[in-house]
């Protein structure tokens, strides 16, 4: 899933795993927000990718209560940023289904999908929630 968007080089990725606490969320965003910064982003479009990320590791604590960590991964190209944000939740499948529905209609994912170009999620009871969402610059 390392692909950056419209098959462009990928110049690098950058690998952060945070603790799945709200405390944490602000170091996540610093982090983010460097490396959007080397790209030819906007003051607005870094926000935006602030923004959503901060969105997604808050979505990750609040539907997985009791994790340990938030794993955050950077791919960035020359033109664009792709940030996949996972949770580990270890669930049992009966127990998936409302977790899936509940992250799917979330306020959360919809204010992601306002500020990012393309997003992608899944809910798995055996690996977690994963987020991948891409920010292309000047879109």
């Amino acid at each position: 899933m390392n692909v950056p968007a419209r098959s462009e080089a990928l110049v690098g990725t950058v690998d952060l795993r945070i603790p799945s606490e709200p405390e944490w969320v602000a170091v996540a965003r610093l982090a983010v927000s460097a490396i959007a910064n080397r790209l030819p982003f906007s003051v607005e479009e870094i926000e935006d990718v602030k923004l959503a990320v901060a969105e997604a590791c808050t979505t990750c604590i609040q539907d997985s209560p009791g994790e340990h960590f938030i794993d955050i991964t950077c791919d960035v190209a020359e033109r664009s940023l792709r940030i996949r944000v996972r949770d580990h939740a270890f669930e049992r499948s009966e127990a998936a289904r409302p977790r899936a529905v509940a992250f799917s209609e979330g306020l959360g994912v919809f204010i992601i999908q306002a500020l990012m170009d393309d997003v992608e999620y899944n809910v798995d009871p055996k690996s977690g929630t994963e987020l991948v969402m891409t920010k292309r610059v000047g879109s």
